[in-house]
């Protein structure tokens, strides 16, 4: 008789990436506080940018809410004006690190090779990496997505021992789903964590992919987070612009 896998922990990350001064990211999180009252079901991570980290870290002591960054630099310290380290974040309050963000492989230059280096550095740290990979648009439509994420994942992870995947969370954000307003269909979402599964289970081991938690990523909302969350594949989400209002994020935390 086959006995249906429990399903892994839910988990919302709210990336605000560059948005709200220190002022707006404290009402912000005093609002998402209020709500966390009720002790949600679902894991909840906020994001906000560096400058806002200490306020919002205050004001998230006495919750169940968590708190990450954006973005790490792969050595721990050294002459790299403008960045942040992994040991400056713990220092700073967070558990929690995106990395290689869609964003920053398209706008800043970030390969697979960097990708993977902060990986590691965060798992130094002893951060939760939430690594993002996905196809951008035209990848899509030549038929490279299998491809795009087999080399994404398996660059980031080569290497790595199953105690370390299992470290780690993994956002599938398909390119041309982000801040645009298209998502990716439940049926195109499932079948790219399958992928990014069975890629763990060859870079890593057998059954690794089935321990490691997939969120998704690309303007999810409050209209599309239940049939999304539906799916066993889907772990959570890692929400952007719907995260910067405290009513629409908490129907998506709802919703998980």
């Amino acid at each position: 008789m086959n006995v249906a896998r429990p399903r892994r922990p839910r988990l919302v990350a709210g990336n605000w990436k560059m948005n709200k001064t220190v002022p707006e990211a404290e009402a912000l999180a005093r609002a998402l506080v209020e709500r966390a009252a009720q002790r949600p079901a679902a894991q909840v991570l906020l994001c906000p940018p560096f400058t806002a980290l200490g306020a919002v870290r205050g004001l998230l002591a006495q919750s169940p809410l968590m708190l990450g960054a954006q973005n790490l630099h792969p050595e721990a310290s050294g002459s790299y004006t403008g960045e942040v380290s992994g040991p400056m974040l713990i220092t700073a309050g967070c558990r929690w690190v995106i990395v290689g963000h869609s964003e920053r492989r398209q706008l800043l230059g970030e390969d697979d090779a960097l990708v993977a280096r902060k990986l590691r550095a965060a798992l130094r740290a002893e951060l939760t990496p939430i690594v993002c990979v996905g196809e951008t648009l035209a990848e899509r439509e030549r038929d490279e997505t299998v491809k795009v994420l087999e080399r994404q994942v398996g660059i980031a992870f080569e290497g790595l021992d199953r105690a370390a995947a299992c470290a780690s969370v993994i956002a599938y954000e398909p390119v041309w789903a982000i801040g645009t307003g298209r998502v990716a269909t439940a049926a195109q979402a499932v079948s790219a964590h399958r992928r990014i599964r069975a890629t763990l289970d060859r870079v890593i081991g057998a059954g690794i992919g089935g321990d490691v938690t997939i969120l998704y990523g690309g303007s999810v909302s409050p209209s599309n987070a239940a049939e999304l969350f539906a799916e066993h594949e889907i772990d959570g989400a890692l929400v952007g612009g719907a995260s910067l209002d405290a009513g629409s994020f908490w129907s998506i935390v709802e919703a998980a």
